[in-house]
C-alpha cells in the first residue's frame, strides 16, 4: 500500500460511494432543480457557517463566479473588473468572463506577489467589481495580512467598487486569521467556495451573498446550463467532506509549517513562502526537472511513498518547482521522515 505526503489519501470512486452510502441516512430524498430538504437545509448549513443571508449550490466554482460578476456589473453599470493576474477567471476559463458577459478585465498587481493597495490605487481606469482570492493559489497560497485586506476592501468599497471573493480554498485561510468565516466573509459582497479541492467532495460550489443577489443568480445558473435536475450525489460529498476535514484544517496547516521548516534546511531547496500561510507552498529545487522526476518516482517505487506529483521547469534557470498542499496524508508521517525522503531526492537528482 502506498503512503502520500501531498493532499489527501485517494478515493476511488467504489470507495467514495460506500462512504457516502453508510454517511446518507436512509430517509434522505433526492433533490429536484435545486428544490428539496437535502439542498435547502445544505444552502442554509453554508450560509449560517460563512454569515452571509443565503446561498445557492452550484456545480462549478467557473459558472458562479462568473454570474456573481456579471451580476455585480448589471447592478453598477461598470462591466470592468479588477483581479490578480494569476486570477483563475484569466489563467484558466478560455476568457469567459468576456465573451459570455462582455466584461472587461483589469490586471492589478505582479503576478508573483499579492494584489496590495498601492496596486489598486495605481489603476487609471472606472473599476466597477474588485475580486479578491483568498489564499492566492498561483503564488503558493499567499494571503494579505488581516489589516492589509481591510484596508483594500474598504478602499475599493470607498471609490464605489464591489467586492467579491474568490474563496474556491477559503477553507484553509481560517488558521492564518484566527477569525470566524463569518467574519472574514462580511468583507465581501458575495463569496464563492468550493467543495471539491480541499474538502475533497466529487465536486460543486456555493455561491453566497444577500438573497436579491443569490435569486438573480438563480436565474442566470439555469442560463448556463447549470440547474441539472439532480445534484444530490455533490451536496453529499460536500457535506461529508466538511464534516471529515473542517475539523482539521489546523492540524493540516500545523503539519505544512512543520515540514515546510525541516525542508528549508536542505540544501538546494527554496520554498514560496518561506513559513506557508495555509496548508500549501511552492517548492523550488536547485535540480534539472527531469532528474527529479526520476528520483521521485525511484523512490516511490523504493519505499512505497510518492512525495508529490512531479515537477516542472521552475521560473529561474536551474530550478524546478512544485505546487504541494497537506491534507489527512501527512498527518501520518512523521516530519523527520518527510525530511529525509527530501533529502534523499535531492541526492538523488544531483547532476
Amino acid at each position: 500500500m502506498y503512503r502520500f505526503v501531498g493532499g489527501h489519501y485517494p478515493v476511488t470512486p467504489q470507495e467514495m460511494l460506500a462512504n457516502l452510502t453508510a454517511f446518507t441516512p436512509p430517509e434522505t430524498r433526492s433533490d429536484h432543480y435545486g428544490a428539496g430538504e437535502l439542498m435547502a437545509n445544505f444552502e442554509a448549513e453554508i450560509a449560517q457557517l460563512l454569515g452571509k443571508e443565503t446561498a445557492v449550490f452550484m456545480p462549478s466554482g467557473t459558472m458562479a463566479q462568473q454570474i456573481a460578476l456579471r451580476i455585480h456589473a448589471n447592478r453598477s453599470g461598470n462591466k470592468t473588473v479588477a483581479f490578480h493576474p494569476t486570477c483563475h477567471l484569466e489563467m484558466h476559463e478560455q476568457s469567459a468572463y468576456r465573451e459570455l458577459h462582455q466584461l472587461s478585465g483589469v490586471l492589478v498587481g505582479s503576478p508573483d506577489y499579492l494584489l496590495t493597495l498601492d496596486d489598486l490605487k495605481a489603476v487609471k481606469v472606472p473599476i466597477g467589481t474588485l475580486l479578491i482570492e483568498l489564499p492566492q493559489r498561483e503564488i503558493g497560497g499567499m494571503l494579505p495580512n488581516w489589516d492589509e485586506l481591510t484596508e483594500l476592501v474598504a478602499y475599493a468599497k470607498g471609490q464605489g467598487m464591489s467586492v467579491h471573493l474568490d474563496g474556491a480554498r477559503l477553507w484553509e485561510c481560517q488558521p492564518f486569521y484566527n477569525r470566524p468565516y463569518t467574519e472574514i466573509c462580511a468583507l465581501f459582497d458575495s463569496v464563492y467556495v468550493s467543495f471539491y479541492k480541499t474538502l475533497n467532495g466529487i465536486t460543486g460550489a456555493m455561491l453566497l451573498g444577500e438573497k436579491s443577489l443569490i435569486d438573480e443568480a438563480k436565474v442566470w445558473q439555469r442560463r448556463h446550463g447549470g440547474n441539472l435536475i439532480r445534484m444530490y450525489p455533490f451536496v453529499l460529498s460536500a457535506k461529508l467532506g466538511l464534516d471529515k476535514h473542517l475539523p482539521n484544517m489546523q492540524a493540516y496547516v500545523d503539519k505544512t509549517v512543520e515540514i515546510a521548516a525541516a525542508i528549508s534546511q536542505i540544501e538546494g531547496i527554496e520554498l514560496k513562502p518561506r513559513v506557508p500561510h495555509c496548508n500549501r507552498l511552492f517548492v523550488y529545487f536547485r535540480r534539472d526537472s527531469q532528474r527529479l522526476n526520476d528520483a521521485l518516482l525511484d523512490i516511490a517505487s523504493e519505499t512505497k511513498t510518492l512525495l508529490f506529483h512531479g515537477t516542472r521547469p521552475g521560473p529561474i534557470p536551474a530550478y524546478a518547482m512544485t505546487e504541494i498542499w497537506f491534507g489527512n496524508a501527512a498527518l501520518d508521517l512523521a516530519t523527520e521522515e518527510i525530511a529525509e525522503l527530501f533529502a534523499e531526492l535531492m541526492r538523488r537528482s544531483a547532476g
